[in-house]
């Protein structure tokens, strides 16, 4: 098969790396520990993606701007406690090879911050499938279009042979404001519903369907 996308560029957190509700336990824990509103589920779980400042900022709104900074360390805290107990979602590895054995130049591009990526990706012992990483902190966050223009600039890909994945609209707006294309995954923090308006060329629901279609459409 010709190969569609030269670039592609996984979400990690709710895309490889199934952190969810970790990550929504640890905005809770957080919010408790300051004294400020405990968001729901579903509000914790939407900010998820964005960089640390700014979802804290989307997720308890009304914290004094000063108090914020404290919040960060306090997720920070419980975040560290917990990140021994994740794993990668089930085929991620399988899916990564396959994808390298055809030649795609793989890369992240993440909300998370340089030293968690780099940690999580030692955990994972995927630092050798992929060609390069963004993190929120070292570029802008999402959806900025920064971290896809810096990829496909290093990689010197132009935007129709980029291929965005990630569960969440945030990175679907990523991929939009940047000219690549863009697949949501319905397994992490977004469902398919929200994915809509954003008009993904596909919403797989399993490793194994992005897998599939990956293998027949990239």
């Amino acid at each position: 098969m010709t190969r569609r996308y030269d670039l592609i560029v996984f979400d990690w957190d709710g895309t490889l790396f199934d952190s969810t509700m970790l990550i929504v336990r640890c905005i809770q824990a957080a919010c408790a520990d300051v004294g400020a509103a405990v968001p729901s589920d579903e509000a914790a779980a939407y900010v998820i993606g964005l960089g640390l400042q700014d979802a804290l900022q989307h997720a308890v709104p009304g914290l004094p701007a000063a108090r914020y900074p404290e919040l960060g360390r306090r997720y920070r805290h419980h975040y560290l406690a917990r990140q021994d107990e994740l794993v990668l979602f089930p085929g991620t590895v399988e899916m990564l090879q396959a994808l390298r054995a055809r030649h795609h130049l793989l890369a992240v591009a993440t909300g998370k911050s340089r030293s968690g990526l780099d940690d999580a990706l030692a955990q994972a012992q995927l630092h050798r499938l992929f060609d390069a990483t963004r993190t929120a902190d070292e570029t802008a966050s999402k959806p900025d279009p920064r971290m896809l223009h810096e990829l496909m600039r290093e990689f010197g890909v132009d935007p129709n042979r980029t291929l965005m994945i990630g569960d969440t609209t945030h990175d679907l707006q990523l991929a939009a404001n940047s000219g690549a294309a863009k697949v949501g995954v319905a397994y992490g923090a977004h469902d398919a519903e929200a994915f809509a308006p954003h008009a993904p060329l596909y919403v797989a629901r399993s490793t194994r369907e992005l897998h599939d279609w990956l293998l027949g459409n990239a």
